[in-house]
């Protein structure tokens, strides 16, 4: 089964290597769109759905044309914990090169140095 994952921060995404990426430029916790707002996010489902069916390479990157049209308030909601990721580079920030390079870190265990 072919997958995609749709990412807000496409740079920090594909260093993980997912199979294909959608990026979109919406803010966390609200990268399908506004709640309540069916239309945009239906539309954001089917471009998701449409890159898939373009990207015939895995590892392939495709920018979704769409720009985050809410307010300056909504755009620096912050999720209600940061995902794992944060706690990891807080701890070991040397990491964050290794990532970008995609040479990910297969250590296991908690965020914590």
């Amino acid at each position: 089964m072919t997958t995609i994952s749709l990412s807000n921060i496409p740079d920090l995404t594909s260093a993980v290597s997912v199979p294909r990426l959608a990026g979109i430029e919406h803010p966390f916790g609200q990268i399908m769109g506004k709640p309540g707002d069916r239309d945009g996010q239906l539309a954001v489902l089917m471009a998701a759905l449409e890159a898939v069916e373009e990207m015939k390479v895995p590892g392939s990157i495709k920018h979704l044309p769409f720009e985050w049209t809410g307010t300056e308030k909504e755009a620096q909601a912050q999720p209600p914990e940061p995902p794992p990721i944060v706690g990891y580079l807080k701890w070991h920030p040397w990491e964050l090169p290794r990532l970008f390079s995609r040479d990910v870190p297969r250590e296991s265990g908690g965020t914590e140095g």
